[in-house]
């Protein structure tokens, strides 16, 4: 693996605009557990290790989720995950795959049965704002510890 370039010094206004976003969507998601779920799986989805390495450490950060983050990409096979996380996930791997299937309805109306229409927007946000940042790492061929 070879870090392509570093974006942050190329284009440190492109930065500044995704922080913008991050600082955003992270200042609307309240359960910091579910918005790291949220960027491991959709990271896992994409491939993007750089990004699946900093927010599985982020998560430990937020207590013993050990488990949770090794078996996260079979949630629908284990009883780890409460079933607002299950309907936010199942809503992530959808938008993360939009040009499969869109977001169903039954998916749409699962995770409205635990957020408001505010929330689900933020929700989508979070979601739009990893696979933003899972495609520049993997555009510009970031991995874990590139930049060490």
């Amino acid at each position: 693996m070879e870090l392509r370039f570093n974006h942050q010094k190329v284009n440190p206004t492109a930065l500044k605009a995704m922080m913008s976003l991050e600082q955003y969507t992270s200042s609307r998601c309240t359960d910091k557990v579910l918005y790291e779920l949220i960027k491991i799986r959709v990271s896992q989805i994409n491939g993007c290790s750089f990004c699946l390495d900093m927010h599985a450490k982020d998560l430990l950060k937020l207590g013993d989720h050990a488990d949770r983050i090794l078996l996260l990409s079979v949630w629908r096979e284990v009883p780890l995950f409460t079933e607002k996380e299950r309907a936010v996930l199942e809503l992530a791997e959808a938008v993360a795959n939009i040009g499969q299937a869109g977001v169903p309805q039954p998916v749409y109306d699962k995770v409205r049965e635990f957020v408001s229409e505010e929330e689900f927007i933020d929700l989508i946000m979070a979601i739009n704002t990893i696979n933003s940042w899972n495609r520049i790492a993997i555009s510009t061929g970031m991995y874990p510890g590139c930049f060490d």
